[in-house]
């Protein structure tokens, strides 16, 4: 069964992604909150009670080292995950791999980029979903993509392979795989040049647009 954290902080700038992460990860049972608002993290949260700290990758490189540092201090125990991509549905898969208790024994799930595959290997049946999350549109601040579940079924022991459909791109693109309680998160395809580039460097960096304010708390959106 998975771990689930008494709370989940995530740290990112699209007001959308932000909201509809929350709303995902709290449906699955997580206490889960979302900022856009870096210089009041910790005026906003009581960082020392998170369990997981997520970073979205729009966050300035320097701003993510700060808050890092400073909530590692608060809470040495917080464990920290950088986003893939500004997905919702990916946020949360990340989030639940990260708190799962890992693999049942004789299980094993990679990503062959090769054959652009989810290579599984059971020692026993059991239950299996794949899905895939890839970008349609990168503007910022409101990023767009679609989701479709490439498998979900039971599988018997021994090994299987389940392809991506052509329709996943070959760039910004990402795919989970959940093996009962166990969730597995893989890059497809990897985000562009174009949209890598954006990333501020600094909090004084403003080369992207300003965003609506986003600051969640549990007994509220």
């Amino acid at each position: 069964m998975s771990t689930v954290p008494a709370r989940v902080l995530i740290v990112g700038r699209s007001p959308s992604v932000l909201l509809e992460a929350v709303d995902i990860l709290r449906g699955r049972g997580y206490d889960a909150n979302a900022t856009n608002q870096f210089d009041d993290v910790l005026r906003d949260y009581d960082v020392a009670q998170i369990d997981m700290l997520v970073f979205g990758g729009m966050v300035p490189v320097e701003t993510k080292q700060r808050l890092r540092e400073l909530v590692s201090t608060l809470n040495p125990a917080v464990s920290v995950v950088q986003g893939l991509g500004g997905i919702a549905g990916l946020i949360a898969a990340q989030v639940e791999a990260a708190t799962a208790t890992g693999a049942p024994a004789g299980v094993e799930v990679v990503y062959d980029d090769s054959r652009r595959s989810v290579l599984i290997t059971l020692a026993a049946a059991a239950h299996v979903t794949v899905e895939a999350w890839w970008a349609t549109s990168f503007r910022p601040p409101e990023p767009q993509s679609t989701h479709a579940v490439v498998f979900d079924g039971q599988l018997g022991p021994g090994h299987h392979a389940i392809a991506m459909p052509q329709e996943v791109p070959s760039e910004a693109s990402f795919t989970a795989t959940r093996v009962d309680d166990s969730v597995h998160v893989f890059t497809v395809g990897d985000m562009p040049r174009a949209v890598t580039r954006l990333v501020p460097t600094s909090a004084t960096d403003q080369r992207l647009p300003d965003v609506t304010k986003v600051t969640t708390h549990t007994d509220q959106r």
